[in-house]
């Protein structure tokens, strides 16, 4: 059966990468480590040359390149989370590791890779079929760094909240 394999370009770093995101996600794992047979632009014959591996069971592949091709905000992986505390557990294994906070639910990992925590409360009331309710749900992410499930869900009923802490 023919099917895809997204491919993240590491610095050296895909073996580190893969075993954090096993670490941290459920349904996750290393599943195998290829070594390069000889010498390479990027690194020695016998160095980490790919990693196979699952994160929430999706197979990907992380390739130890070199410093040539970094990562972006153009690809993010978007993870969709049950409740607050999952939303905060993610988030925090995220950032608090040497990764980096952004804006509307969004964050980098150490490595650069860009994530999405999204709690299914967010996707759910902007997907709302009040407009009114929709909107107001939409411009309170606008303002949220870690997505905060209470005040998305207040926005939704239109009554004040407390913030999470964004």
């Amino acid at each position: 059966m023919t099917h895809i394999t997204p491919c993240l370009w590491f610095d050296g770093t895909a073996e580190d990468a893969a075993r954090f995101y096993a670490a941290t996600f459920p349904n996750s794992s290393v599943d195998v480590i290829h070594r390069a047979p000889s010498d390479y632009p990027a690194g020695r014959q016998g160095d980490v040359l790919t990693v196979e591996f699952t994160v929430l069971g999706t197979r990907l592949l992380g390739l130890n390149g070199g410093p040539n091709f970094p990562f972006t905000e153009a690809v993010s992986f978007q993870v969709h989370t049950q409740d607050q505390a999952e939303t905060d557990r993610y988030w925090s294994a995220l950032v608090g590791s040497g990764g980096s906070e952004s804006k509307c639910g969004w964050c980098k990992d150490r490595w650069g890779l860009s994530w999405q925590i999204v709690p299914r409360q967010l996707t759910e009331a902007l997907a709302s079929p009040d407009a009114a309710a929709a909107k107001r749900a939409f411009e309170a992410m606008m303002t949220m760094v870690r997505i905060d499930v209470a005040r998305i869900q207040a926005a939704l009923t239109n009554r004040p909240t407390s913030s999470h802490g964004n």
